[in-house]
């Protein structure tokens, strides 16, 4: 009785800080209009073609980081459990690198590496150092969400019945391995999704249109409008991370095939 009764405390705690400044921030982007309460901000903000165009930069920019994270990962985490486990402390302290390098000195370090290169002369180059950074800012939770998932499965056994099989390495990858771990990969995507579009300071300092510096041009313009974009952003963001859940449970769906 005295366990439940803490554990329904400190979740209606959680619940209580997460949603208190959700509704003061909703209640305060309603009064745009003195003295009535309107969806006047939210017109305003839906209305602003660079909303829609930083908000589709920025889902693009998250896909495909998302995308290049998970081919370099989960090949990488395989290796080293299967073949390397002695290097997995070594490889665990570089992913843990994003943490202790701030994203200024990450920015200015690769736009110094990579400057009077195609990367840096134009925006195409800019919108690939952009993706190379989240890359990297990623590391860290989709390393650990891929690792957890390949360590609650026996990558040895799998990898030797489908050798046994005649399967090659690039066959394992995408038939054996990925679907085991298609639950761990869509964790580390959602955190990795989230980080994307509110992401500002690599954006900003490498001239991106992305939500983000989107975001801060307009609090420091307007007054009820950044608010409303608050809570369109975390609607929009919710949305598309409920679209992705789906999609993957219709390709894992289609990958396991019909019992």
């Amino acid at each position: 009785m005295l366990k439940r009764f803490w554990s329904w405390f400190w979740f209606i705690v959680g619940a209580t800080y997460f949603l208190v400044p959700l509704y003061a921030t909703f209640d305060f982007s309603l009064r745009a209009r003195r003295g009535d309460l309107s969806f006047a901000a939210y017109a305003n903000v839906l209305n602003d073609i660079r909303f829609v165009e930083s908000f589709w930069f920025s889902l693009q920019t998250a896909l495909a980081t998302i995308a290049i994270s998970a081919l370099v990962i989960v090949p990488t985490a395989y290796w080293v459990q299967l073949r390397l486990p002695r290097l997995r402390p070594v490889v665990e302290f570089f992913t843990l690198l994003p943490f202790v390098v701030p994203a200024v000195v990450l920015v200015f370090s690769l736009a110094r590496t990579y400057s009077r290169t195609p990367l840096t002369d134009s925006r195409e180059g800019l919108w690939v150092l952009l993706v190379g950074s989240y890359v990297i800012l990623s590391f860290p939770y989709m390393y650990r969400a891929v690792d957890t998932g390949l360590r609650s499965i026996n990558i040895h056994d799998l990898t030797e019945a489908a050798q046994s099989l005649g399967a090659g390495w690039f066959t394992i990858l995408a038939r054996v391995i990925f679907p085991n771990v298609y639950v761990a990969l869509l964790s580390g995507a959602f955190i990795t999704f989230a980080i994307v579009m509110g992401e500002f300071t690599i954006a900003a300092l490498l001239a991106q249109p992305a939500f983000g510096p989107y975001m801060n041009r307009l609090a420091s313009s307007r007054v009820y409008e950044p608010s409303a974009l608050a809570i369109i952003s975390f609607a929009l963001t919710w949305a598309a991370i409920a679209a992705l859940q789906w999609i993957g449970q219709g390709s894992q769906a289609r990958v396991a095939g019909p019992r």
